[in-house]
This record gives structure tokens, C-alpha cells and sequence, in this order.
């Protein structure tokens, strides 16, 4: 156990997809000098100069409610967007509020499922060095908000970006199948890396977003397409899987041996964290959630040894998974498998 246990000092990279036929690239530019064609039944949408630039302004009426504008004519999977947005609040004086403003794609028509990357200005020159980390934020709609993923995996889905309120900030967004990157006014480093979008929906719509409480602007939208990953939902969990999982305690090898009976996922574990431990979980159009109880290793050089509880979450593309894993306490780290025979 100890030699498989210090055998996977990394993840091997599995292949989850490969080039469509699609190669032509097309490029959709929307300078937002006006409102027309806008897609906004929930919120009011005006244009106006901003900073010195011709822009759309977006409002809301309302309590803790978020709006979203759809972009007419698009139907984005893979590729870049790219846009200037800026918010200025309207909030009373002492009132915390670090803004909320953002690229939603890969929209659905009636806007109830999106994928979405926004900035709170506010919370990049915090005193408080966690609610610093919170600058920049990753989420998915409905039912990945920014509160599920920071319980569920701390740091992963956000991260610190130098931001700043009634500033313009250039936004651009790179996706490649089920991963997407950040980049901000114009550095070539991200500020934050999604390996592993939670949406279902492999292309949709672009939409400008933002909250309550603001008035939010948006300027210079261009949306490139790129050639798509060929991927497809619904690939099922059941078989037996060699594993792999890299983190910042350590690698280890296990196998899995798994059943599927509707959306309930139950089986085994087998690795340095026991021997055939039984695993349950849910499953979503081949997204996986899983969960077990073992034993951290004495053989570790760190962490304790002692009872723990260990989670996976992921997409399975074939024959191939690749995803998220955390014992509690413990270690955090990504995970990729394969299926036996």
C-alpha cells in the first residue's frame, strides 16, 4: 500500500475529447453603443457614456437578485469573449458592498442555466486577506452558486485579482470544452483556472450579468468561436476504474468498483485509505459526486492518522473521469480515471 501510495506523485493527463470537423472560426462583435436587440426582460438596460466611454448601463429593481442581459444571435460552446465592464454602486454610505458584475455563456434561451465568471471590485482591497481571495468568482446556475462551491471546495472556484470599483476592467474568458480561464486587463497569466465547468450545457447563449444595488456597464463585447471539443453528456459510471489522484499531500493510486441504478451511484474503494470501502454518490447526465469514509494512512508524512471522510466530483467523458477530490482535512487535489477492460 505504502508503494502505491507514493507512486502517483502527479496526474497523468487523460485525452477527454478530440477536434470536431469544425474549423471555421467566426468572430461576433458588440460594441454596446446602444440597447438595441438586447435581450433584457428583467432588468432596464440604457445607453450612456461612462469614464470617457460609450457603453450600456444595467439596473435592477429588487432585493438580493442578480439580472442577466443576453447578447442576440449567439450560440457559444468553445472559443474567447472578450468585454470591458465596470460598475459603480449605489448603496448607502458604510453599506459593505464589494459589487457583482460579469460574462455569463453558454446560456440557455430562458437564461435558468449559465455558466458565469464575475469580479467583486470591492473585495480585492480588503484588510481581511480571505474576503481578499474572494475578487474573482466562478459559478454555475442553478445549483453550483458561489456559496455551495466555497463550502464544498475552499479556493478552488475563486481567487485574488487586482480590481477596482468605477474602473474599467477588460474581461476575457477562454473555454475549451468542459474547462474555462479568466484573464484581466490584458495579462497573459489567468486569474483564475476552472478545470471542470458544472453546467450540463455544452453551448448557449452570451450574457451580460450583474446584481442589485449597482449600476453596472458594459462595453466592446467581442465573442470569437474556436474549433469544439467533441464531448458529449450522459456517459455512465458503472464498471471498474483505475484511479489516480494528485494533491498537495501526496498521490495515491485506488481502484473503484461502481453500479449505477438511476441517479443513486453506490460500489467500492480500494487504496491507501482502505480496502473496499464502500462508496455512494449521485449521478447527473455523467457528472458524478461520490463519497466515502477510510482511514488516513500512518505511512503519510502528512496530516495525522485518523478517520476521514473523502469526496470526488467530476465528468466522465468514455471511458475516461477527470475531476475534483478532498479528504477533509487532509489534502485537495485533482483526480483522473480509467476504465478497466
Amino acid at each position: 500500500m505504502l508503494k502505491r501510495w507514493l507512486s502517483s506523485g502527479a496526474v497523468i493527463a487523460l485525452a477527454v475529447g478530440c477536434l470536431s470537423a469544425k474549423t471555421q472560426t467566426s468572430v461576433q462583435s458588440f460594441p454596446l453603443r446602444d440597447t438595441a436587440g438586447l435581450i433584457a426582460p428583467n432588468v432596464k438596460t440604457e445607453a450612456v457614456k461612462y469614464l470617457g466611454r460609450k457603453s450600456v448601463r444595467i439596473t435592477m429593481d429588487g432585493d438580493d437578485r442578480d439580472g442577466l442581459v443576453l447578447l442576440p444571435g449567439t450560440d457559444f460552446q468553445d472559443g474567447t469573449i472578450e468585454a470591458d465592464i465596470a460598475l459603480k454602486t449605489t448603496m448607502p454610505p458604510g453599506v459593505r458592498y464589494p459589487g457583482f458584475v460579469g460574462i455569463a455563456f453558454r446560456v440557455r434561451p430562458d437564461a435558468s442555466h449559465y455558466e458565469l465568471f464575475y469580479l467583486r471590485p470591492g473585495n480585492s482591497v480588503s484588510p481581511d486577506q480571505a474576503m481578499r481571495n474572494h475578487a474573482v468568482q466562478y459559478s454555475s446556475e442553478p445549483g453550483f452558486g458561489w456559496y455551495k462551491l466555497r463550502r464544498e471546495w475552499p479556493w478552488v472556484y475563486e481567487a485574488h485579482a487586482d480590481l477596482a470599483k468605477e474602473t474599467w476592467a477588460h474581461v476575457r474568458i477562454e473555454v475549451s470544452g468542459r474547462a474555462a480561464k479568466l484573464y484581466l486587463n490584458g495579462s497573459t497569466k489567468p486569474s483564475l483556472v476552472v478545470d471542470g465547468l458544472k453546467g450540463e450545457d455544452l453551448h448557449g447563449a452570451v450574457g451580460l450579468w450583474s446584481f442589485v444595488g449597482e449600476e453596472a456597464y458594459f462595453s466592446n463585447v467581442r465573442i470569437t468561436a474556436a474549433p469544439s471539443l467533441k464531448l458529449e453528456n450522459g456517459a455512465d459510471i458503472a464498471g471498474k476504474w483505475e484511479m489516480q489522484y494528485a494533491s498537495d499531500a501526496g498521490g495515491m493510486d485506488a481502484q473503484m468498483d461502481l453500479h449505477r441504478d438511476q441517479d443513486k451511484v453506490t460500489g467500492t474503494w480500494s487504496g491507501p485509505l482502505g480496502e473496499s470501502l464502500a462508496i455512494t454518490g449521485t449521478w447527473r447526465n455523467g457528472y458524478v459526486e461520490l463519497s466515502f469514509a477510510g482511514e488516513w494512512p500512518k505511512e503519510s508524512r502528512n496530516g495525522a492518522p485518523g478517520p476521514v471522510r473523502a469526496i470526488l466530483a467530476g465528468w466522465i467523458d468514455g471511458d475516461s473521469v477527470k475531476g475534483r477530490m478532498r479528504v477533509e482535512g487532509r489534502s485537495d487535489g485533482a483526480w483522473v480515471a480509467k476504465r478497466k477492460g
